[in-house]
């Protein structure tokens, strides 16, 4: 069966990789891996580079992204990417391509291949994040899609609605957290070691963009940089930078502004990867920020998030998320509130176990009755 991958960012690769790794063990499958995006920006740490070093046969490479982020040049990367798939889908065929998430990169080259035919399988539709037009992308992609692959039982629900019809939807769990319980942390001394971590405790923090009223993104960015800088007073922060959305910029200059006036309390990283970004999550004290993976994820790791601003409004979460506005006094006080609670020992809403296996095994299924 040969199966596409089509990965427009460093988040949606980390996400795919345990699927990626049962996939190329088995030799029912025939993997190409579709690259565009931010792979291949380097303004965004050019991680086409880490794809190369997983050895996949085929790694196929697609450039669409125009190096500005306003609204302007994201319709235009929009368009652009479709053409580009166009042309793609035209000369190269597949079983079943494997589509994630909700950034509008993932959307365009989804669209490009309907009147192909193409055959999608989405991961993590049905989800609503109130806060970002990725929420239409989502379900642009879901609804160009034969299969399901959703986060949570109510995701399952939702998606029977915008599909009417509950026909290959299946509630398989965070795929990110596949074998969860056997993840190894990278050694402390090393991880610290190798990214000049020199204060023990941190918090890890993640903003992107809201693009749904991008006009309040620069007053947010400055909020933001403010809090921070109150924050990094008093614990040592982390930031790993945002993706390539509408205005995002304003919160790169905002972010390297803040570690230039802050250098002994700030680091700024461009793309941990996965294992190291579990690494960072796993030694961290606390999550700010509005990225999925403070929803997603960090229950798992047993540490509390200050979610900020409606970018993942809508989205289900653990008891660990503590919820905030755009406000410097409101930041800093949630995030003083969490850093004294103990490790979270809830339940997080989106694991279950063998996620990867679990999708192998509908794939077959779905192949053997095409």
């Amino acid at each position: 069966m040969k199966i596409g991958v089509l990965t427009s960012s460093r988040a949606d690769y980390g996400i795919y990789l345990p699927l990626l790794q049962r996939i190329k063990e088995d030799l029912f499958f025939n993997i190409e891996i579709i690259a565009f995006g931010t792979h291949l920006s380097k303004n965004h740490g050019y991680t086409i580079q880490e794809i190369e070093k997983d050895k996949y046969a085929v790694v196929h490479q697609i450039a669409s992204l125009l190096s500005s982020d306003d609204a302007v040049s994201v319709a235009t990367s929009y368009a652009l990417t479709g053409i580009k798939f166009a042309d793609f889908w035209s000369n190269n065929l597949y079983d079943l391509v494997f589509c994630l998430g909700d950034r509008f990169e993932m959307s365009a080259a989804v669209q490009a291949g309907i009147p192909f035919g193409v055959k999608f399988a989405h991961i993590h539709g049905g989800e609503t994040t109130l806060g970002a037009i990725d929420n239409i992308y989502r379900h642009q992609i879901s609804l160009a899609s034969v299969l399901h692959f959703t986060s949570a039982e109510v995701f399952s629900e939702k998606l029977i609605n915008i599909l009417d019809s509950n026909i290959n939807i299946h509630n398989v769990g965070s795929l990110s957290l596949d074998n969860f319980d056997s993840f190894k942390p990278i050694d402390k001394i090393t991880f610290y070691n190798n990214f000049n971590i020199f204060k023990n405790d941190y918090a890890l923090v993640t903003f992107h963009p809201e693009t749904v009223s991008t006009e309040n993104n620069y007053q947010y960015a400055e909020i933001m940089k403010n809090a921070l800088a109150a924050i990094s007073k008093n614990i040592f922060v982390i930031v790993t930078m945002p993706n390539a959305d509408t205005l995002g910029s304003v919160y790169r200059k905002a972010l390297i502004a803040l570690k230039n006036e802050n250098p002994e309390n700030i680091l700024v990283i461009e793309n941990f990867g996965k294992i190291n970004y579990f690494s960072a999550m796993h030694y961290a004290k606390i999550l700010i920020g509005n990225t999925s993976s403070g929803i997603l994820e960090a229950a798992s790791f047993g540490k509390y998030v200050v979610n900020v601003g409606n970018r993942q409004k809508g989205r289900l979460q653990s008891n660990n998320v503590s919820n905030c506005n755009f406000d410097v006094s409101e930041i800093i006080s949630k995030v003083t509130e969490a850093i004294n609670l103990r490790p979270y020992l809830g339940v997080n809403v989106y694991y279950q176990k063998d996620v990867a296996n679990t999708i192998v095994k509908v794939v077959k299924d779905f192949y053997e009755n095409i």
